[in-house]
């Protein structure tokens, strides 16, 4: 008798069964991470999509409002309303290198933190350095914030409780009003000379603050002279270090603290090579001593700039929130 020939059927088709079972855990696994891609990648959209709608708020924005002559040219600042405006005023200094931009030039990206919060954003623009010296903008400065102040009433703004920001030269400009702003002239014949000049808090990005002593800036010359790249603009062109310290002690924001300072937040790089960290170190430390109520906030490994500095202006918005906004 011949056996039958042994058959692999039941063999196959007992693997064949079990291929279900082993595949269903890898295709589970494979759906599973699918679905956390995409929901990693909504959750991104989403954040960007929200940001993007925050930095992008809706705003009237009126250019070119006339503020004095420099040169022959018109000085002129913006008027920039939020749609719901909270009846506070922040000036905005577009100054960089001293030099300026003119009407319609602000950034509206560097403006959304602060007009979020309901905040009235006055641009300012000034004749260019080394056209105008930095003497001249300081004063045309002066100048726009009497001029805003007097029409206070026409921005819908209160005219005793205005901020400034500004970065870089921008921020030398806010302190040198920080610092010297104050009562005008009452026998001026022009009503916008009579004005205060003062504001009553400020937010800024790395300032300089004294032209005498520039540490480690690539602009120091090394003989305790004007810095390399702004002796036209600060009238030493050429240079006469007989005049200098008065000069730059003039314009040194640091050698103009006195009895009076409004709150200020500082926010500066420690990598900073073109005006350095010990420049706000030395004013918070000065001001400090006078019982002023100054705040530095170290940005690590941050140079002249850096690139999340948009997220800081919230912190700027919430520093104006508390020292502009109360008691209203």
């Amino acid at each position: 008798m011949t056996l039958p020939a042994p058959s692999d059927h039941g063999h196959s088709s007992a693997v064949e069964a079990s291929l279900p079972k082993r595949g269903l855990p890898i295709l589970r696994l494979l759906t599973w991470l699918l679905g956390g891609f995409l929901a990693l990648v909504a959750v991104a959209g989403i954040g960007i999509a929200a940001g993007w709608i925050y930095y992008h708020p809706s705003f009237e924005a009126e250019k070119g409002v006339v503020y004095g002559v420099r040169k022959g040219k018109d000085l002129t600042f913006d008027v920039v309303r939020p749609a719901k405006p909270n009846g506070l005023g922040i000036v905005y200094f577009t100054s960089g290198g001293w030099r300026s931009g003119g009407p319609g030039s602000f950034n509206s990206l560097i403006l959304a933190p602060l007009l979020r919060r309901g905040y009235t954003i006055f641009p300012v623009y000034h004749v260019s350095q080394p056209e105008a010296t930095i003497k001249e903008i300081v004063s045309d400065s002066h100048r726009a914030i009497r001029f805003i102040r007097t029409h206070a009433a026409d921005y819908g703004v209160d005219p005793d409780r205005l901020g400034l920001t500004g970065g870089s030269a921008g921020g030398h400009l806010s302190l040198m009003i920080a610092t010297r702003g104050g009562p005008g002239d009452p026998a001026a014949p022009d009503e916008i000379d009579r004005a205060s000049s003062a504001v009553q808090a400020v937010a800024i990005f790395y300032p300089v603050t004294d032209f005498l002593d520039l540490g480690d800036s690539t602009e120091n010359p090394g003989n305790a002279g004007p810095p390399l790249g702004f002796r036209a603009a600060l009238e030493q062109d050429p240079v006469d270090l007989a005049t200098w310290p008065e000069t730059g002690r003039e314009l040194s924001p640091l050698h103009q603290l006195s009895t009076h300072l409004p709150p200020t937040l500082i926010y500066h790089g420690d990598a900073d090579g073109l005006v350095p960290l010990d420049q706000s170190r030395r004013f918070e430390a000065k001001a400090s001593e006078l019982g002023h109520d100054v705040k530095v906030v170290v940005h690590r490994g941050g140079d002249h700039g850096w690139r999340t500095q948009l997220l800081d202006l919230i912190q700027f918005g919430r520093w104006f929130d508390t020292h502009l906004r109360a008691g209203k």
